[in-house]
């Protein structure tokens, strides 16, 4: 379909009224990271008792819910492999609501004291999460009422993740629920801007291992805390020179460290850091972490133990691709400008690549009041990528 009709059937079928009541009534409802992660009830409830039966609502095409929590639905020929398909895939879990006031009020508020024109809406998870899953399923509702016959498929998924830095919800949609689709948007906040990549990451977790004894005689153990510090001097440069044109040079650092045994005057005999080594597309997480074992060897007197921990893949997408144009070019009538981004932070869009989804990311919502104690997106944006959402769904699909 041609972008100009796209974006005004699109218009004619985003109710903003019913948007905006949408996007506040998920703002109210808490579904916070926490330690059961995608099993926490909150966010499993959210999904099943918020976010379905909306759905179903809106588009009168009922929604499943897997053994994990998360949401599935469908629209088009049933004869057509979903694998031609394009896919939404948002997102339930929001971060903790921490020191934030009125966290789950979903209050619209002005928005010029935080350099916005028009109203805001306040909430934790606005800002990553829930402005893009009231703009998706609002854009889901468009599509169907636009009745327009779908010669490809729209899938819609709602992750029960969104916090948790591991691919493990997106994995269990597409190996055991058979999720599929020849292109992907991810929703994330990109203040409406088209992102084309993001850096992957995966965590390492060393322990050094040494010899405890009375602090009063140190030689006569092998102080771990030293074997910690001789383990970073190894590291230093490791990365050097591995760099990617947008998304700049790739990093690692320690973000944890903790020695035992928890003893006063006692040297210590195990020493464990975390280590987050962001990858450039390109680069596979085991390779990097065979890198840092590899430098890590024989490092003597102490003993070290390199192992694995969550992983999540870098992404890479041409701005020619498919979904990319059809986001930019609708995203122009809506008339939002800048170029496109790039994160460094690791999302699912590198799994879906990974996995023959040619996947970008695109959303309501500035990142840089996310996880803030002041997290707004302003209501024109998320009416803006509704629009957006819908029209490349029909230029892609009808």
């Amino acid at each position: 379909m041609d972008v100009r009709e796209a974006f005004r059937i699109a218009g004619e079928h985003v109710d903003d009224a019913e948007l905006d009541a949408l996007f506040t009534e998920l703002l109210r409802v808490p579904s916070e990271h926490k330690e059961r992660m995608e099993a926490d009830p909150a966010v499993t409830g959210f999904v099943a008792d918020v976010v379905a039966p909306r759905l179903q609502t809106l588009t009168g095409v009922t929604p499943r819910t897997d053994g994990m929590g998360n949401l599935l639905w469908r629209l088009g020929p049933a004869e057509v492999d979903p694998a031609e398909g394009l896919l939404f895939m948002g997102y339930a879990m929001t971060f903790p609501a921490g020191s934030m006031a009125e966290p789950f009020s979903g209050e619209v508020v002005p928005g010029e004291p935080y350099g916005f024109d028009g109203p805001c809406v306040w909430g934790r998870g606005g800002c990553e999460q829930k402005a893009a899953l009231a703009a998706m399923l609002a854009a889901a509702a468009a599509v169907c009422r636009s009745g327009g016959e779908l010669a490809r498929p729209l899938s819609l998924a709602v992750s029960t993740a969104g916090e948790t830095g591991r691919h493990d919800a997106a994995r269990y949609m597409l190996e055991q629920d058979g999720l599929t689709a020849r292109y992907g948007i991810v929703g994330l906040g990109t203040t409406n801007r088209v992102c084309l990549g993001n850096k992957g990451r995966i965590d390492v977790d060393v322990v050094v291992r040494g010899k405890s004894c009375h602090s009063s005689t140190p030689w006569a153990g092998v102080n771990a805390v030293d074997g910690a510090r001789a383990v970073l001097e190894r590291l230093d440069g490791l990365v050097d020179g591995i760099a990617h044109p947008e998304l700049g040079e790739a990093s690692l650092v320690a973000t944890h460290i903790e020695s035992g045994p928890d003893i006063l005057h006692t040297i210590q005999d195990r020493c464990r850091l975390t280590l987050d080594r962001r990858l450039m597309p390109g680069e596979e997480p085991a390779e990097a972490l065979a890198a840092i074992a590899r430098a890590l060897a024989d490092l003597e007197p102490w003993q070290v133990e390199v192992t694995q921990g969550n992983f999540m893949y870098p992404a890479e997408v041409s701005e020619d691709s498919e979904v990319a144009v059809a986001l930019a070019v609708a995203r122009e009538m809506a008339g939002e400008t800048g170029p496109p981004l790039w994160f460094p932070a690791a999302l699912d869009a590198g799994y879906l690549n990974e996995n023959g989804i040619e996947t970008v990311m695109f959303g309501p919502g500035d990142l840089a009041f996310a996880h803030t104690d002041a997290e707004v997106v302003p209501l024109e944006q998320v009416r803006r990528a509704a629009r957006v959402y819908a029209a490349a769904a029909l230029q892609m699909l009808v």
